[in-house]
Order: structure tokens, then sequence, then C-alpha cells
């Protein structure tokens, strides 16, 4: 089983990533931030470095998949390939920080790849306004974070709530993160509900 967790930056999917795979005692896979030799320039100088950072998360979330499936292991994992393609470096091209023609060769890497991945069984999509996603930001503390724009959030909400509406690719569950805390145990208790009764049709 593959349930992956979706969201933008800040809405709790690293988070809920640990807190399922504790509960269900599955494996957790997160994604590679600490590890990344981009980071800390693409936030400095997001033209220069969109489509290096772009070709790095998806050649990781590519593997990541594979090594998934080919586990046979039941798994959570953080973030998904499709959000990288369609969301983030969709938005890069959009804001005019990622060449045409380096789009272009990503869209169409992107589209091989996807031949060869099967689709999670559930989706769960973290909605979160962008206040939460600031918040939940300033919290962590990550420096590389802290000259996120407000506009780029917005930005990239947008589009994840365009992608989602069309997603068809497998099950979807969408969890609204304004009013919650996934780390307070009714809350978090509720999510658990939800995700199992989703679950249920696919067993």
């Amino acid at each position: 089983m593959h349930i992956a967790i979706a969201g933008n930056i800040g809405s709790g999917k690293t988070t809920l990533t640990r807190l399922l795979a504790k509960h269900f005692n599955w494996t957790p896979h997160f994604e590679e931030v600490e590890h990344n030799p981009y980071l800390d320039s693409f936030y400095e100088d997001m033209q220069r470095w969109s489509f290096n950072i772009q070709i790095f998360f998806l050649n990781s979330r590519f593997r990541q998949v594979m090594d998934i499936r080919n586990s046979g292991k039941n798994v959570i994992q953080d973030r998904t390939i499709y959000e990288d393609a369609n969301i983030f470096a969709a938005n890069l091209y959009s804001m005019g920080l990622m060449e045409s023609r380096d789009f272009e060769n990503y869209k169409s890497l992107f589209e091989l790849m996807t031949r060869f991945l099967q689709a999670p069984d559930l989706l769960v999509y973290l909605r979160a306004s962008v206040p939460t996603l600031i918040r939940h930001i300033a919290k962590r503390n990550r420096d590389f974070e802290q000259s996120i724009s407000i506009s780029y959030l917005t930005n990239l909400n947008e589009r994840y709530e365009e992608w989602i509406s069309h997603y068809n690719d497998g099950k979807v569950l969408i969890i609204d993160t304004d009013d919650i805390e996934l780390e307070n145990p009714e809350d978090l208790s509720t999510i658990i509900e939800r995700i199992e009764g989703s679950l249920n049709g696919l067993f």
C-alpha cells in the first residue's frame, strides 16, 4: 500500500507523514530537504537555479517511487512527483523564472518517467490558506525558507487547487488544515479515521 501526502510548503506534509507512519507502523519516505545541494542557491537566485533544482527533485522523486514499488512495503510518502511538475516547475515557468527550452525539456523528461510509475493508492491533499502556511514556516524556522514571499505561496496554492480538482490518477482525500493541529491527538484521530475510511475501499 502506498499513501502519498501532497500539499504546499508548510502545509504539514512531513509532520503528517511521520505521525501516520508511527500509527500504521508503515515505512516513511521523506522529501530530500537537508541534503538538497540547490536549495540555498535557489532561494537566493530562483531564475539561475530553477531548472537545476527541479531536475534534482524530479530525479529524487522518481527514484523514491521506484524504490517504494519495488520494496513490497506499506509506505507513507512526503510529496509526490506530480507536484514537482504540475505545481513547482509550472509555477517557475509562468513567473518567468525558467526558460521555455528548459521547461519543455523538463516536461518531456517528466512525461517519460511517469510512463513507468504507478500512482499512489491514496493521495492525501493537505489544503492550507497562506496565513497557515506562513505560521508553519515561521514555526519550523528553516533559514532557506525565510525569503519565501506571500505571492509565491499564493501562486502555488492556486496551482494546487487547480491540480487537485483535475487529479484522476487515483483516490483522493482532502484535509483542510486551517482549523486543526496535526499533532493534537483528537485532530489526528479524526484524520486517521478518514484515511482508514478511504482505504477500506482499496482492500
